[in-house]
C-alpha cells in the first residue's frame, strides 16, 4: 500500500503539489474564523449544578445586574479617597454611560473599600456574548475612556473583570504565539542543519509544514463551527508545536531512510519510491497512535478538551497525508541536491555512541532496567504533592496584566471573594410565591458556613417564585479554600432550604468545583479509553498480547516521572498553589501517544533483529545501535520545540511547555533507549507470545545474518547507524 502511495505520488510530483496549493487556497480562503471562549462555564454540560444555576438566573432575573468589567479607582499616592475624589468618579461613571459603548448594557457606581481607599464602577454586557472577543473589545474601548477621563484628577483607574480578561488574555495569546513560532522555527532549522548540514533540507519542513498548518487551521475551523465546539485561545500555541514537532519527526522518518537508500545504490526517485514503501508504515503507526489518543478527549465532559482532541487530531491527520506525499513529491523533484552542500549522503558515517550503549545494554540489561526504572520510580513520588488551581484567565496570562492586577488589589481592597460572589438561588417548586418569613433563618444557616464572609438576600423574581441569596466567600474564587467552602455552602443551602422549595447554587467559585468534579470523571474515562485502543494497536503491531501490556505500563510510569517532576518544579521550587486543573489530561495524552510512538519504533527494530537470528539480548542491543539516533534526533527536536510554549509568559502554557517537553525527553532517552528494551532483553522470547514475531521466517535467514551487510538484505531503521550528531 505504501509503496503504491509512494510510486504514485514520485511519478507525478508537480500534480501532487498542485493539488496541496489548490487545497489550500481553496480552505483558507472559504474558512471561518476559529472563535475563541475564555468563559469557563461554557466548558461544562448542563446538568452541571452551576450552569442550572446559571439558567435560573437569566430566567428568573433577566436584567440583573452581573459586571462583566470593573473599573477599580485609587488616588496616586495611595491615601484615602476624598470628597473631591468621590465626585469625580461619579462624573466618570456618568459619563461611560452616556458612551453607549457597543455590548455595554449598563454603567453604575461600586461599593467602596471599607479603608476608604478604593472604590469602583461596574459595567454590564450583553450576556449573550460573555467570552467572545466582542466583549474584549469593549472592554479595550471602556480602558481607553476611562484613562483618558481619569486625566487632569488624582486618580489611577484600572480595568479588570472577565471581559478585561478575555482582552489581556487576547493579547497575551498573540505575544506567546509568536514567541513560541519563532522558538519553534530556530530550534527545527538549527537542530536539522546540524543533523544534515544541508540548508535546503533545514529550510524544507518549516515550509511545508507551514502550508499543513493553513489547511490544518481551515479544517479545524471548519469542525468547531460544523459541530459546535468551544475553543480556547491556547490551542492556537498548542497546534503550532504540535504540527511543527511532529511533522519534523516524519519529516526526520522519511528523510534517513531516503538517505539510506540513496547510499544502498538506489536511483534518487526510486530511492524515493523505496523510503515511502518501507518508513510509510512507521509514520502511519505513529500517527495512528497520536491521533487515537486525541480522538479519546471527545469523550472529555469539559468542552474545551473536547474541542482540542479533534482539533489536534486533524492537525496530525494533515501532518501525515504530508508525510506520505507532499514531502516526497518536493524532496523527488530536487533529488540528492536536497543534501547539499554537504556529501555525508554518499557514505556511512560510523555510530559509535550508540554502539556502545547497544553494547551496555545487551551486557547488564538488568542493571539497565533497573536503574532507568529507578529514576523513573524516583520522580514519580512528586505525584503525592499534586494539586490543581482552576482559573484559566489568570493561568493563561502574565500576573503583570492590568486585569490580572485589578484581580490582586480587590483581595486586598474588599473580601477576597468580593470579586466573584457565590450566589444561591431558591425556587418555589410548587409555583407559589416563597414564604419571605423564612428568608432571615437561611441568611444565617448560609453565613454560619465556615468561610464565608457574609449572606444575604439579595433579589426576589416579580412573581416571588424565585430568591437570590448573595453569599460572599473569604477567598478568591478561583482558590482551593473557596471551591471547598462552596462545597459546604451547597450542602448547607440543599438541606436547609425552605418547605417547598429547591435550592442551586452558582457563581466562579461553584463553576470551578463543577470543573474539578469534571476533570475526576475524565481521569476515569479519557485515560483508561486512549490507554485500552492503544495497547490494541499495540497487539495488531507487535502479534503479542504479553509485549503491549509492559509497554503500556512503561509508558505510564514515564507519565508518572513527568507529572511528578512538573509537581517538584512549579509547586515545590517556585511556590505555585497548584497546576492548571487540564494539565494532567493532556500531558498524559501527550507523553502515552508520542512515548508509544519512540517505543514502537525501538521495538519494531529490536524484532526486526531477532527476525535474523539473534538472540534477545544481541537483538536489543543492535536495536539500540540502529533506532537509537533517530529517537535520539526525533526525541530532541520535539522536546525542544514544546519547550518554547514556555516563552509565552503564562502559567498553563509555561506548566504545559515543560511537562510535555520532559515527558517527551524520558519518553526517548530513558524509556525508549534502555527501558523497554532491557525489558524485552530479560523477558526474552516470551515477550512475543502468543505470536512468534521474533523468529526467523526460515532456517536460512539465520545463515545470511552473519554475511548480511547494512542496506543489503536488512530492512533498517530509518536512521541505519546514522548519529544525528546532537551537542553530547
Amino acid at each position: 500500500m505504501f509503496r503504491r502511495i509512494g510510486t504514485a505520488v514520485v511519478r507525478h510530483p508537480v500534480w501532487t503539489i498542485v493539488a496541496w496549493l489548490i487545497a489550500a487556497a481553496a480552505i483558507v480562503a472559504t474558512a471561518p474564523g476559529l472563535p475563541s471562549n475564555s468563559d469557563e462555564s461554557s466548558f461544562l454540560p448542563k446538568s452541571y449544578e452551576s450552569i442550572k444555576a446559571a439558567d435560573i438566573q437569566d430566567k428568573a432575573f433577566p436584567s440583573s445586574f452581573t459586571p462583566s468589567a470593573t473599573a477599580l479607582y485609587q488616588r496616586t499616592d495611595g491615601g484615602r479617597l476624598t470628597a473631591a475624589d468621590k465626585k469625580d468618579v461619579a462624573r466618570i461613571t456618568a459619563e461611560l454611560g452616556k458612551k453607549k459603548i457597543d455590548q455595554v448594557q449598563k454603567v453604575v457606581p461600586g461599593k467602596p473599600s471599607d479603608d476608604g481607599k478604593y472604590t469602583m464602577t461596574l459595567v454590564q454586557m450583553n450576556d449573550k456574548t460573555t467570552g467572545q472577543p466582542e466583549q474584549a473589545d469593549a472592554a479595550e474601548v471602556l480602558r481607553a475612556d476611562v484613562k483618558k477621563l481619569t486625566r487632569g484628577t488624582d486618580l489611577e483607574a484600572k480595568l479588570g473583570g472577565p471581559a478585561a480578561q478575555a482582552l489581556d488574555q487576547q493579547d497575551s495569546s498573540k505575544r506567546g504565539e509568536a514567541l513560541i513560532g519563532i522558538g519553534t522555527f530556530a530550534i527545527i532549522l538549527v537542530t536539522l542543519l546540524i543533523i544534515f548540514r544541508a540548508p535546503i533540507l533545514a529550510v524544507l519542513p518549516l515550509v511545508l509544514i507551514g502550508l499543513v498548518s493553513a489547511i490544518a487551521g481551515g479544517l479545524i475551523a471548519y469542525a468547531t463551527k460544523l459541530f459546535n465546539l468551544e475553543a480556547n485561545s491556547s490551542i492556537s500555541s498548542i497546534l503550532i508545536v504540535v504540527l511543527f514537532g511532529v511533522g519534523t519527526d516524519y519529516f526526520l522518518f522519511l528523510m534517513f531512510r531516503y538517505r539510506e537508500c540513496l547510499r544502498a545504490g538506489d536511483e534518487p526517485k526510486q530511492a524515493m519510491i523505496n523510503a515511502v514503501g518501507r518508513v510509510g508504515e512507521a509514520i502511519a503507526s505513529a500517527a495512528g497512535a497520536v491521533i487515537i489518543a486525541f480522538l479519546a478527549l471527545v469523550l472529555s465532559t469539559l468542552g474545551f478538551l473536547r474541542q482540542m482532541g479533534p482539533a489536534l487530531a486533524i492537525a496530525v491527520g494533515a501532518t501525515l497525508l504530508a508525510g506520505l506525499t507532499l514531502i516526497p513529491a518536493v524532496v523527488s523533484l530536487i533529488g540528492p541536491k536536497v543534501f547539499w552542500p554537504s556529501k555525508s549522503w554518499q557514505q556511512e558515517p560510523e555510530g559509535a555512541r550508540f554502539a556502545a550503549l547497544g553494547r551496555g545494554v545487551q551486557r547488564r540489561p538488568a542493571l539497565a532496567a533497573g536503574l532507568s526504572g529507578l529514576v523513573l520510580v524516583a520522580l514519580s513520588l512528586g505525584l503525592f504533592g499534586y494539586q490543581a488551581t482552576f482559573d484559566l484567565a489568570s493561568g493563561s496570562m502574565p500576573k503583570t496584566k492590568e486585569s490580572m492586577v485589578v484581580q490582586e488589589e480587590m483581595k486586598t481592597a474588599y473580601s477576597a471573594g468580593a470579586a466573584a460572589p457565590t450566589d444561591v438561588y431558591v425556587s418555589s417548586v410548587d409555583g407559589k410565591p416563597l414564604d419571605k418569613s423564612a428568608f432571615p433563618a437561611y441568611e444565617k444557616k448560609l453565613a454560619a458556613v465556615d468561610g464565608v464572609a457574609s449572606a444575604r438576600m439579595s433579589l426576589v423574581n416579580k412573581p416571588g417564585t424565585t430568591a437570590d441569596f448573595t453569599v460572599t466567600l473569604k477567598y478568591e474564587a478561583s482558590t482551593d479554600q473557596a471551591i471547598d467552602t462552596v462545597a459546604e455552602v451547597r450542602d448547607v443551602a440543599h438541606a436547609s432550604a425552605p418547605e417547598n422549595t429547591e435550592a442551586v447554587v452558582g457563581g466562579m467559585s461553584a463553576i470551578f468545583k463543577d470543573i474539578d468534579t469534571a476533570v475526576s470523571h475524565d481521569y476515569k474515562t479519557v485515560f483508561p479509553v486512549a490507554a485500552f485502543l492503544i495497547m490494541v494497536i499495540l497487539g495488531l503491531l507487535l502479534r503479542s498480547i504479553v509485549a503491549p501490556w509492559y509497554l503500556m505500563a512503561s509508558v505510564g510510569l514515564g507519565f508518572g516521572a513527568t507529572l511528578g517532576a512538573t509537581v517538584l518544579i512549579f509547586q515545590k521550587a517556585q511556590g505555585h498553589s497548584g497546576l492548571m486543573f487540564m494539565l494532567p489530561v493532556i500531558m498524559y495524552l501527550f507523553v502515552v501517544a508520542i512515548g508509544t510512538d519512540y517505543n514502537i519504533l525501538m521495538i519494531a527494530r529490536l524484532r526486526e533483529e531477532a527476525r535474523e537470528g539473534r538472540e534477545p539480548r544481541e537483538a536489543a542491543g543492535m536495536a539500540l545501535r540502529h533506532a537509537g539516533p533517530t529517537v535520539a534526533a526525533a526525541g530532541f527536536i520535539l522536546a525542544a520545540t514544546f519547550a518554547t510554549m514556555m516563552l509565552a509568559g503564562n502559567s498553563l502554557l509555561t506548566e504545559m511547555g515543560f511537562a510535555v517537553s520532559f515527558g517527551i525527553a524520558i519518553a526517548a532517552f530513558i524509556m525508549a533507549m534502555f527501558f523497554t528494551p532491557s525489558l524485552t532483553a530479560l523477558i526474552g522470547h516470551a515477550a512475543w507470545w502468543p505470536g512468534h514475531g521474533d523468529r526467523a521466517a526460515e532456517p536460512a535467514a539465520v545463515a545470511s545474518a552473519a554475511g548480511s551487510v547494512p542496506g543489503q538484505g536488512q530492512e533498517q531503521d530509518p536512521s541505519a547507524q546514522d548519529s544525528p550528531r546532537l551537542p553530547g
